[in-house]
Parts: structure tokens; C-alpha cells; sequence
């Protein structure tokens, strides 16, 4: 088990959400239910499943919740994406974000291949090695 608090995954995927709770409090209300809650629900997602995998019984059981953080953190990057696009998030703000959420993706992906380097293992099949995405 490990103590999530700690770890500077966590605690900056808590400041990421308090962030976006900030930001998305100056969005329309028209996407009160729709992009602004996806984006909070989003970065909550993020520390959550950091603090849940880190009293798993396993590293590898801790590296699957990383993987879902990591998910998460993907998703939120692609809102800030469509907002920025939209005009609800400033140049400004959309480029202080970018090296944030970059940093933060990097850091939990190398805790997950320190957890379980063969997790992302999967043999070489003609499926997968046709690479057709």
C-alpha cells in the first residue's frame, strides 16, 4: 500500500482540479451540464484514482488506476482543447495549462511503468502488429 498523499501526482492533480474549478466558475452557463461539468468531473478523476490504486494490494492493481488517471487526464486535455476553441478559456490560461497537464501525464505514466513495467506488455499478433488505428 502505498500513502497517496505523498506522492506529487496526487497533490498536483488536486491543484489541476481546483484550477479547472476555478476556470470552468467563468464558463456560460448554458455548459453548466454539459462541458464545464465534464471537465471538473474529469480533473476530479485524476487524484482521485491516484488516492483508490494507492490502497490496492498490489502495484500492478495500483498501476491499472494509474492507467484510468492517466485516461482521465487525457480527456481533460482534450476539453481545455475544445474550450480554449470555444472561447471560454484564454490564450493566456490555455497555455499555462498545456505544460501542466503534459508534466502531470508524463509523471503518472513513469509511476505506472515503475509499478508494472509489463503491464502494457501484449503479444505480437497480426492484429496488433498491423498497427491499422
Amino acid at each position: 500500500m502505498h500513502n497517496f498523499r505523498k506522492l506529487d501526482t496526487w497533490l498536483d492533480g488536486v491543484e489541476l482540479a481546483d484550477t479547472i474549478y476555478t476556470l470552468t466558475a467563468s464558463f456560460p452557463k448554458t455548459e453548466i451540464y454539459g462541458l464545464s461539468s465534464q471537465m471538473q468531473r474529469a480533473a476530479v478523476s485524476v487524484p482521485s484514482n491516484i488516492a483508490e490504486g494507492s490502497g490496492k494490494g498490489s502495484d500492478r492493481d495500483f498501476a491499472r488506476f494509474l492507467s484510468i488517471s492517466l485516461g482521465s487526464l487525457f480527456e481533460l486535455e482534450t476539453q481545455i482543447e475544445i474550450a480554449y476553441r470555444r472561447g471560454y478559456i484564454s490564450t493566456e490560461n490555455y497555455y499555462a495549462l498545456r505544460p501542466r497537464i503534459e508534466s502531470l501525464q508524463k509523471r503518472i505514466y513513469n509511476l505506472r511503468v515503475h509499478l508494472a513495467p509489463d503491464l502494457d506488455a501484449m503479444p505480437a499478433t497480426s492484429a496488433t502488429s498491423a498497427k491499422t488505428f
